[in-house]
């Protein structure tokens, strides 16, 4: 399960994007403190170790939102916790837009691998007295976490930003629902090549690798599930005449929404999105593509006045 805001405080708000910390944080940043060797002179420098992995991850996630926005997409959380990070992002349902707002993450961390680099260098050419020895490993540190980073976020797993991309690559030959459920195929592929590789050359690390790959395995389980469930809908007749204000794809005919008043199914697109159990009205109609609620005159089924459109045809 991945964090919420509800378990998090928030630090701070920059580009209309609000950046939430994990408590669990704090506990992981003790136990990390506590038990791991200090190779450093004293233990502010291990702190600062610890501390620019976070704005490393922030950084990672910050590509991922501000892409997301140039697309024309949403994103307006970050939450930082002790897995690295998550940015809420909703960009527009289309192959080119999810794929620049996934691999920004990526292309953040590529970008930061010269800025250590020439950081490395520059400490060799100047004299920084006791700190040197402390600055040699801190600095060393850093690249080779970036980088460790950027190979996993890489690995071709769904969730992680290498499974994203490949979807999105794949979206564009075989449609936004097969691209996810092959996506998740192979992501599921790779969890158990990766998970047993590791297992082997590193038995004293299984149980961390098994708790991770377990995490992951969840998360792609979920989107195999949203997989199936969007190739469902794409045999459903569809509604002429009525298309999604934000993704353009037209909604199934048939009694898939769920009436926010009473629970009942029932189909939106063939009452004006008036509910034939209790007659309330539904203020908005989710996607079930893209998952935008909008209000029924932005789908057009009611005018803005709210006389009826014309009925709809299913097809």
């Amino acid at each position: 399960m991945l964090p919420t805001s509800s378990g998090s405080f928030p630090l701070f708000r920059i580009f209309g994007i609000q950046v939430y910390l994990h408590w669990w944080w704090f506990l992981f940043a003790v136990v990390e403190l506590s038990v791991r060797r200090n190779p450093y002179s004293s233990i502010g420098w291990k702190v600062a170790e610890y501390v620019a992995v976070f704005v490393i991850v922030l950084l990672h996630e910050f590509g991922h939102a501000l892409a997301c926005r140039q697309t024309g997409g949403k994103a307006d959380k970050i939450i930082l916790w002790p897995l690295g990070g998550v940015a809420f992002v909703q960009p527009p349902p289309r192959p080119g837009a999810e794929l620049w707002s996934i691999a920004a993450g990526p292309l953040v961390n590529v970008l930061l691998i010269p800025v250590i680099l020439g950081a490395m260098w520059a400490r060799t050419q100047f004299q920084i007295g006791d700190a040197s020895v402390d600055v040699r490993i801190f600095l060393g540190a850093l690249f080779w976490i970036n980088l460790s980073l950027l190979i996993f976020n890489m690995l071709p797993v769904y969730p992680l930003d290498g499974g994203q991309i490949l979807r999105s690559l794949l979206w564009y030959g075989v449609g936004r629902a097969r691209s996810l459920y092959f996506a998740t195929i192979a992501g599921f592929v790779g969890i158990a090549v990766i998970a047993a590789y590791f297992i082997w050359s590193n038995p004293n690390r299984a149980l961390f690798v098994l708790l991770m790959g377990g995490f992951l395995a969840s998360q792609c389980l979920a989107s195999f599930r949203h997989a199936q469930a969007l190739l469902q809908l794409e045999k459903l007749p569809r509604h002429a005449g009525v298309k999604c204000p934000e993704c353009g794809e037209r909604p199934p005919g048939g009694p898939i929404w769920a009436c926010g008043a009473c629970g009942n199914r029932f189909d939106p697109f063939s009452t004006q999105g008036v509910c034939p159990h209790c007659s309330s009205v539904q203020p908005t109609i989710p996607c079930l593509h893209c998952g935008t609620a909008s209000t029924r005159e932005r789908w057009g089924i009611v005018r803005s006045g709210g006389a009826g459109s014309p009925p709809v045809i299913d097809v």
